[in-house]
């Protein structure tokens, strides 16, 4: 297990990012990114690009590559803590909003929540996938099969399963044609 410091450290980085998974654990990863491989220097980029695929395969939640770098960090004790440090803070705040949505039925306020937190989710959602792009190996195709397969999900309403499988086909088509 590494020191108590690693512990806090991922506890005060992954803590506030709870509270900004407005639209699910899609919607940080360019700053959960950001504060892993060039703050904190806990992973590389390629190692955060291996931890994220890792973690989209694996059944649950988006958030839950925090589990991964937690262990990647502080072994078990880490994975823990991140673990905590993710669900806790967004998870109070739900209850709060909750009893005050309760409270006070059809208030302007929860419109206002309803309508401006949709596009601000899909904001950062974009916002990510430009990070995870970014730093993908494979350059303009990796762009180019990412648009294809936004554009199938919508236009042919193909499961994700199908949709991965044909995005690595086309993929391992080029790498085969380029040689």
């Amino acid at each position: 297990m590494k020191d108590d410091n690693s512990l806090i450290g991922l506890c005060l980085t992954f803590a506030p990012l709870s509270l900004l998974a407005i639209g699910g654990g899609a919607s940080i990863l360019g700053e959960l990114q950001h504060s892993v491989v060039d703050q904190s220097h806990w992973l590389t980029k390629q190692g955060f690009l291996d931890i994220f695929a890792i973690s989209r395969v694996a059944p649950g939640p988006g958030t839950l590559i925090v589990t991964l770098i937690g262990w990647k960090v502080g072994g078990l004790a880490g994975a823990i803590a991140a673990t905590i440090a993710i669900f806790a803070p967004s998870s109070a705040l739900i209850l709060l909003v909750a009893h005050a949505w309760h409270s006070s039925p059809n208030a302007i306020w929860q419109r206002a929540l309803i309508y401006g937190l949709s596009p601000l989710a899909a904001a950062f959602v974009l916002s990510s996938a430009f990070f995870l792009l970014r730093d993908a190996k494979g350059g303009w195709i990796a762009w180019l099969v990412a648009l294809i397969v936004a554009i199938a999900a919508q236009r042919l309403r193909l499961g994700p399963l199908a949709l991965m499988g044909a995005g690595s086909l086309v993929f391992c088509g080029f790498f085969l044609v380029a040689g």
